[in-house]
């Protein structure tokens, strides 16, 4: 029999009453029949289930039959309210989310898709399509835990603000203020248990806002204070009463969903509303310094809450008030926990180690909490690290590196000299101590691997230094000007790799032939090759270490330095920032497309065209800008990394062709891509022949599908 669902899109067996994950009433039927499972919209979104139901309209549950059924969830545009003035309110508010959605790139806010319009049995009809977040709100986690008489712990709200404090850095950092933060909108995402930021713009409450507002003025023009968001008991007073917000604002409203989580209480059971003072301890006991925290996030005046999220990061944290936080990655769609690093069994390495800064106390999560181990709280918990990776540093000074996994990085290098002690260290000079320490604090802040880094840095010093390789300079002065050198190579290498995400550079050392394998199947779904995203990944790559063009070095330690940047390039593809498809204008035989691309920039575009079209490409740019195009099958390259700016060809396949653009210059170029195929000309009709025609001879040659 069917599974039946509540309003939140919990599953529950056939025949149940109540929703096993938050308790909710089943109905039994449906309050609205909404969009039928099984609709397809937009020749694209196949529908499923309906995920829930409020002011602003249903949420649906879809495959996307373009990426191979891929779930995303589609919003739909629908106020309650049909008046003039909330259907054009509510439109341009949802507007504005999908404007907010389109330029926020983060792993732990849903990636917007497109903004959807269709007409719908003789509606017109509005969606928003974003990623689907395979988890549970934190709402209905509180709930399924208050039926057991359980509430979220001190350790899990902690591990909560160090995973989220950095997103909400991230967004304020491009101008966004969420302005609705809540248990609702907050989910725990299954595959990673990392907490996902949903709902900007504050989507639930658009309608029932406007409705308000109408049924206030009266009238169908906009009120004069603007559009208020925010949930009532969760916002800050200002925000509710004059609909200003900063960031302050959204800290405001994490310390509320706090106190939510840790006492069960709704904002209205823990206030005092007469003066607003939260009266939230005889609920729930904390620590001191949580609790100075929560009240200072919670002060009645802006002024003397905390401003940014980076204070009450470094209120949670003291020592990392000297590190910047570690920025997200540009493009980079939501994905698995990833893959645990290798453990290495030897390691060549060539100078002695920096100096290291003392262990600190590392917070462990109860089962429900999410893993340390994430991409927002790596960073803090590499420092309490540091100290014993610092320690392993010796137990490898003897050995030589190898990762046990077929075409993953593998180092080959002689054996070292004899290893030091950490003693030593009291030989550095302390201009050389602070060297290095500044070379600790900024590896820890790429949250770059320690031996990968060590490795990395030993290729690059000893192909320079050839006659060194395999050397480990000693602490001793006659090696001093080496060690420099070696540090120098250091600082270079890692602002070179401040281009990468901070998901790949978490990865460095990780990357394997089996990765490659399935970045080709990721880019297949959309009809680009394996081809065009290398060029993408070898142009970002040569324009940081340009000295290895033309060589073999996959399977060396930089190798793994180009494996990041072709990662980086898939998601700038996926998220079609660098990645367009080329559609004829009705009636016409061409489309000319432009932009500009940065230093080691590029973009992919597609055409769907046919055999035997004659196809004409001009590109009208500087040389530095390189053009490449490929055939549907791959069989054929029509050009390849050309500084050629015009190409006429007869097609040889039907399909998609593959138009990539490059930039080796040193400074962002212009360029203008014009894109031109016409069908062949009929062939001219001739005279029928007076004698017998004789039997055509068949065709030998077989075309190329």
């Amino acid at each position: 029999m069917a599974n039946l669902y509540c309003s939140k899109g919990h599953q529950n067996p056939s025949g149940s009453k109540f929703c096993l994950q938050c308790g909710e009433k089943i109905l039994e039927k449906p309050v609205s029949s909404g969009i039928q499972p099984g609709l397809t919209l937009g020749d694209r979104y196949v529908i499923v289930r309906q995920l829930g139901q409020g002011g602003f309209g249903r949420t649906y549950l879809a495959e996307d039959s373009n990426r191979f059924r891929e779930a995303c969830v589609l919003k739909e545009f629908s106020p309650q309210v049909q008046t003039p003035y909330v259907v054009q309110k509510a439109e341009e508010l949802f507007q504005r989310e999908a404007s907010v959605l389109y330029k926020l790139q983060h792993p732990q806010i849903p990636r917007f898709r497109e903004l959807l319009r269709i007409n719908l049995e003789g509606k017109e009809c509005l969606f928003l399509v974003q990623d689907y977040i395979e988890g549970q709100t934190y709402n209905s986690l509180l709930n399924s835990r208050k039926q057991q008489g359980l509430r979220f712990t001190e350790i899990e709200i902690r591990q909560l603000l160090q995973q989220l404090l950095p997103v909400l850095e991230y967004i304020h950092s491009v101008g966004v203020i969420h302005r609705d933060i809540s248990p609702d909108n907050l989910m725990l995402r299954a595959v990673d248990q990392l907490p996902v930021l949903i709902d900007f713009g504050g989507v639930k409450q658009v309608a029932a806002t406007v409705a308000s507002q109408y049924y206030q003025t009266g009238m169908n023009s906009s009120p004069s204070n603007g559009t208020l968001l925010g949930k009532v008991g969760f916002a800050p007073p200002e925000q509710m009463q004059t609909g200003a917000v900063f960031p302050h604002s959204d800290l405001y409203a994490l310390a509320v969903t706090v106190l939510v989580l840790l006492t069960g209480k709704q904002p209205q059971e823990l206030i005092d509303t007469h003066n607003l003072n939260w009266q939230w301890r005889r609920e729930v006991n904390v620590s001191p310094e949580l609790g100075q925290i929560l009240d200072k996030m919670l002060s009645a005046r802006a002024s003397d809450r905390y401003q940014t999220p980076r204070q009450v990061l470094e209120a949670l944290n003291p020592q990392i008030a000297n590190h910047p936080l570690t920025q997200p990655p540009g493009n980079y769609p939501p994905s698995p926990t990833p893959t645990p690093r290798p453990v290495p069994t030897s390691e060549t390495v060539a100078v002695s180690p920096p100096k290291n800064p003392a262990p600190q106390p590392v917070i462990t999560p109860t089962p429900q909490t999410a893993s340390i181990w994430t991409g927002t709280n790596v960073f803090i918990v590499t420092l309490a690290l540091f100290a014993s990776a610092g320690l392993l540093w010796w137990g490898f000074n003897n050995q030589k590196r190898g990762i046990g996994e077929s075409n993953s990085l593998v180092t080959s290098s002689p054996t070292p000299s004899v290893s030091k002690s950490p003693e030593n260290l009291d030989n550095y000079s302390p201009e050389e101590r602070e060297r290095k320490q500044k070379l600790s604090d900024r590896r820890q802040q790429l949250d770059i691997d320690f031996n990968y880094y060590v490795s990395l840095v030993n290729q690059i010093f000893w192909e320079k230094n050839p006659s060194l390789k395999g050397r480990t300079l000693s602490n001793g002065a006659d090696d001093e000007s080496l060690r420099k050198e070696w540090d120098q190579t250091a600082s270079q290498v890692l602002e070179k790799l401040s281009a990468l995400s901070s998901n790949s550079r978490r990865l460095l050392g990780t990357y394997t032939s089996a990765e490659r394998d399935r970045w080709k199947v990721e880019v297949n779904k959309i009809n680009v090759g394996s081809r065009s995203l290398y060029d993408l990944g070898d142009a970002a790559f040569l324009k940081e270490f340009p000295e290895y063009k033309g060589k073999d070095f996959l399977t060396q330690p930089i190798g793994q330095v180009w494996h990041g940047f072709v990662s980086d390039k898939l998601n700038a593809i996926l998220s079609n920032s660098a990645f367009e498809k080329i559609v004829f204008p009705e009636g016409e035989i061409g489309k000319t497309v432009s932009g500009t691309l940065p230093p080691g920039g590029g973009k992919v575009f597609i055409a769907g065209l046919a055999k035997d079209q004659n196809l004409e490409v001009k590109i009208d740019a500087s040389s530095q800008i390189l053009l490449s195009i490929y055939s549907p099958s791959g069989k054929v390259t029509l050009l390849e990394d050309s500084q050629q700016r015009t190409v006429s060809k007869t097609l040889p396949e039907k399909g998609f062709y593959e138009f990539v653009v490059v930039s080796t210059a040193s400074k962002p170029v212009d360029y203008q891509l014009t894109v031109t195929a016409e069908n062949p000309p009929e062939p001219e009709p001739t005279e029928t022949p007076t004698e017998t025609p004789t039997e055509e001879p068949t065709p030998t040659e077989t075309p190329i599908q």
